[in-house]
């Protein structure tokens, strides 16, 4: 796996775990539970846009890639949704804030590989 990909779903992972403890300290074990799952959700989702979209050999050709990277962000919506539609469905107890902040948490890492990059 190229080493960007590494940072970026490690850093999710542990950012994840970190808000996770936060929110189970701060609120309870609920909250903690729904940051978990909905940065797993991200993380998951994202893991999933890889490794369908870096699956397809596209060399120089740009209309591969652009294949490759829409495949990826479609099997990664799919992922997304699969993710949320199983927790309303089996979690009944989820906290819905917590849970979407554990998911939007996932998105900021991807600002910060950017401007790790500069």
């Amino acid at each position: 796996m190229h080493p960007q990909v590494s940072w970026i779903l490690s850093r999710q992972a542990a950012l994840t775990i970190i808000l996770a403890l936060a929110a189970w300290l701060m609120f309870s074990e609920i909250a903690g539970i729904s940051v978990l799952i909905g940065g797993s959700i991200g993380i998951i989702a994202n893991l999933g846009y890889v490794l369908r979209a870096m699956r397809m050999n596209v060399g120089l050709d740009p209309v591969k890639a652009y294949r490759a990277q829409t495949a990826g962000e479609g099997f990664k919506f799919l992922l997304t949704l699969i993710g949320f539609a199983l927790v309303f469905l089996k979690f009944k107890e989820v906290s819905v804030f917590p849970l979407f902040l554990g998911y939007a948490s996932t998105l900021v890492i991807f600002w910060m590989a950017l401007l790790k990059q500069r």
